[in-house]
């Protein structure tokens, strides 16, 4: 399971985690009834703690997403709702657009724009 993290991204770490599983499960990387490697070795991965990892699986378990199983480890138990996962990369692309000083009408224009080519 490959895993990156943007080192500029102001956000915590176990909330740019927990994106970066949220996605491998919506893209179908990772697919219900999957396990996932241990959180050590995610951790050891992409370069953090792992109880920053413990962290990210625990917030996507409370989600829904992810079920834990004593002497099974983690496994997918759902794929997130489409929708939601939609409106949590538009809220993380408002975010970033944020960061180099773009709004949300400067946002809509550039997929406008990208729509059109």
């Amino acid at each position: 399971m490959l895993l990156t993290l943007d080192l500029n991204d102001p956000r915590p770490l176990h909330e740019q985690v927990t994106g970066a599983i949220r996605r491998a499960v919506a893209s179908g990387l990772v697919v219900p009834g999957q396990r996932l490697p241990p959180a050590r070795e995610l951790a050891a991965a992409i370069g953090v703690n792992a109880n920053t990892v413990l962290r990210a699986l625990r917030q996507l378990r409370d989600e829904g997403v992810l079920e834990f199983r004593r002497g099974r480890g983690v496994s997918v138990l759902a794929s997130p709702d489409g929708g939601e996962v939609v409106r949590r990369m538009a809220r993380e692309l408002l975010e970033e657009a944020e960061r180099y000083g773009h709004g949300p009408a400067d946002v809509i224009e550039i997929i406008k724009e990208l729509e059109s080519s």
